[in-house]
C-alpha cells in the first residue's frame, strides 16, 4: 500500500486529508470523533474575538436530485469565548499527538495578531492560518476577504504574524481577486511558509419570490455569502493550477474547494497540493467520507506504481499551458456506438442548437448548413447504424464537419455510447508560434 503520509513545511501528517477551517472543525469533540474515522489534520474554525451570527446561515444550489451541489454560508468566525477553544486544542492534542491541528486566526492589529498567535501556539497548535479570505460579514470590518483583496496589505500583514510565530503560517486566499497569483506572490513576500486556497465564493444561491428576499432569509433580509461545494471545483483547481506553475511561488499549497472524494483529492494533488482541506462534503456526508478516500487514493496509487501520494504532487501542472500553446494540429471526432444508444437523440439537440450542426438522423443524405466548411450533403454511414434498443433512431456524426468539441459526449446519459476518437490531424502548430512566425492572419477579418 502507498504512503500517504506528507510533510507540510515541517508538519506531519498521516495522510493529506485535512478538514478545513468551518463548522466541522467548530470544537474539539468534533475532530477528535474525526481523527478517529481517519481524518489526518484539521484546520480549527477560525478564532479571533467571538461574534454574533445569525439565523439562518445556510442555502443551497441543488441539481435534479443531487443535493448541495453548491452550499452559500452567511456564519461568520467561531461565536465561542477564545479560551474555551484554546482549552479544547491543548486536550485534542494531548490525545491525538500525531495528527495535524492548525489554528486559523483572524483579527485586526499588530498586536491582536501577537497575542492572538502566542496564545494559540502556547496551546499546541502545529500551525497557523491566517485567514484573508472570508467573503461576507467580516470583511465588512476590515477583516477576511478586505485583506486577501490587498496584495500590499496581505504581504504587511503575513509578515506581521511572521515577527511573532513559532510554527509555519499558511496564508489562505480568497478566489474574489483579480488575479490569484498576485495574492500568492504577496503571500511569499510577506514570509508565508504555505498557501491555502479557496475560500468561499461571494454569492447570493437564491430568492424567495413570495417573500422577495434572497436566501438565506434571516426575517425580512438577507447578505451575500460564502459559496462552496461541488460547484467551485472548478474554479479552485483553476486558481491551484495558477499558483503550482508559477515561477516565484515554491511553498507548498493546501487546496481547498468541492473536495467530495478520493478522484477530486487525487486531481487537487496532481495539479500542485500538498494536503487537501474538505468542509461541504462533510457537513453533507459525515466523517466517515474519509475512510473512502483514503482507501481510493491508496488503490489509485498503487495502479500506477506510485509508492508515495507525494509521487503524485504536481504531476499535471506542466501540461497545464497557456490557450495560445495548444496544439492547433490534435483533432478530434465524435463516435457513436449504436449497441449502446438508446435513442433519446439528446445529442442531436445539443449539436444543432447549442454546437456545430453535424450529428443527424435517418438514412438518407442531409442538407449541410450554409455555413459548413465540407461541401456537398452529409452522408450517412454505410451499412447504416440500426441498435439493439434505439432501432433505426440512433444518430449518426457527419465526420467532415464534427470539431471534436466534446458536447454530445456530455449531454449523453449513457456512459461510454459516445466517445472522443483521435484521427490525423494537421502537423503540429499552435498560434503562439504563428504570432512569432507573422503567420496569425486569418481570412475574413475586419480590414477584408
Amino acid at each position: 500500500m502507498a504512503d500517504l503520509s506528507i510533510d507540510f513545511c515541517g508538519i506531519k501528517s498521516p495522510n493529506p486529508f485535512w478538514l478545513a477551517s468551518a463548522p466541522p472543525t467548530n470544537t474539539g469533540e468534533q475532530i477528535m470523533r474525526a481523527f478517529d474515522a481517519g481524518w489526518g489534520g484539521a484546520v480549527w474554525k477560525t478564532l479571533g474575538d467571538p461574534i454574533v451570527n445569525v439565523t439562518s446561515r445556510f442555502g443551497a444550489v441543488d441539481l435534479g436530485t443531487y443535493k448541495m451541489m453548491g452550499l452559500n454560508n452567511i456564519e461568520l468566525i467561531t461565536d465561542r469565548p477564545l479560551e474555551v477553544n484554546l482549552r479544547e486544542i491543548r486536550e485534542v492534542k494531548r490525545r491525538y499527538p500525531k495528527h495535524v491541528i492548525i489554528a486559523s486566526l483572524m483579527t485586526e492589529t499588530k498586536e491582536d495578531w501577537r497575542v492572538l498567535i502566542q496564545k494559540c501556539e502556547d496551546a499546541g497548535a502545529d500551525g497557523l492560518e491566517l485567514n484573508f479570505g472570508c467573503p461576507h460579514g467580516m470583511c465588512e470590518r476590515g477583516m477576511g476577504s478586505s485583506v486577501g483583496q490587498e496584495p500590499k496589505l496581505l504581504a504587511e500583514i503575513t509578515a506581521w504574524t511572521k515577527e511573532f510565530a513559532k510554527t509555519p503560517v499558511l496564508v489562505k486566499l480568497t478566489p474574489n481577486t483579480g488575479d490569484i497569483v498576485e495574492a500568492g506572490l504577496a503571500a511569499v513576500a510577506g514570509g508565508g511558509d504555505g498557501i491555502s486556497l479557496i475560500n468561499t465564493v461571494k454569492s447570493i444561491v437564491g430568492v424567495d419570490l413570495d417573500r422577495m428576499v434572497p436566501l438565506p432569509r434571516v426575517g425580512n433580509a438577507s447578505t451575500n455569502g460564502g459559496y462552496c461545494g461541488p460547484a467551485v471545483k472548478p474554479i479552485a483547481l483553476h486558481l491551484l493550477a495558477a499558483l503550482a506553475r508559477e515561477e516565484g511561488i515554491k511553498i507548498p499549497i493546501s487546496g481547498i474547494g468541492g473536495i467530495s472524494n478520493w478522484r477530486d483529492a487525487a486531481e487537487f494533488i496532481a495539479l500542485g497540493s500538498t494536503s487537501v482541506q474538505v468542509c461541504t462534503a462533510v457537513m453533507h456526508y459525515g466523517y466517515r467520507i474519509v475512510e473512502d478516500m483514503i482507501e481510493g487514493l491508496s488503490n489509485f496509487l498503487d495502479e500506477k506504481g506510485m509508492k508515495s501520494v507525494n509521487e503524485l504532487r504536481g504531476k499535471a501542472v506542466g501540461n497545464y499551458q497557456e490557450w495560445g500553446d495548444l496544439d492547433l494540429g490534435y483533432k478530434l471526432i465524435a463516435k457513436i456506438d449504436a449497441e449502446k444508444c438508446i435513442g433519446c437523440q439528446l445529442c442531436v439537440t445539443a449539436c444543432h442548437d447549442g454546437a456545430h450542426q453535424c450529428i443527424f438522423t435517418g438514412n438518407e443524405e442531409k442538407t449541410r448548413p450554409p455555413h459548413a466548411h465540407a461541401h456537398g450533403k452529409a452522408t450517412p454511414p454505410t451499412p447504416f447504424p440500426i441498435g439493439k434498443i434505439a432501432g433505426p433512431r440512433v444518430p449518426w456524426v457527419d465526420e467532415p464537419e464534427c470539431v471534436g468539441c466534446n458536447l454530445c459526449q456530455l449531454v449523453c446519459p449513457v456512459s461510454g455510447c459516445i466517445t472522443m476518437q483521435e484521427v490525423p490531424g494537421g502537423a503540429a502548430d499552435t498560434w503562439n508560434a504563428r504570432v512569432r512566425e507573422g503567420r496569425n492572419k486569418v481570412p475574413g477579418g475586419i480590414h477584408d
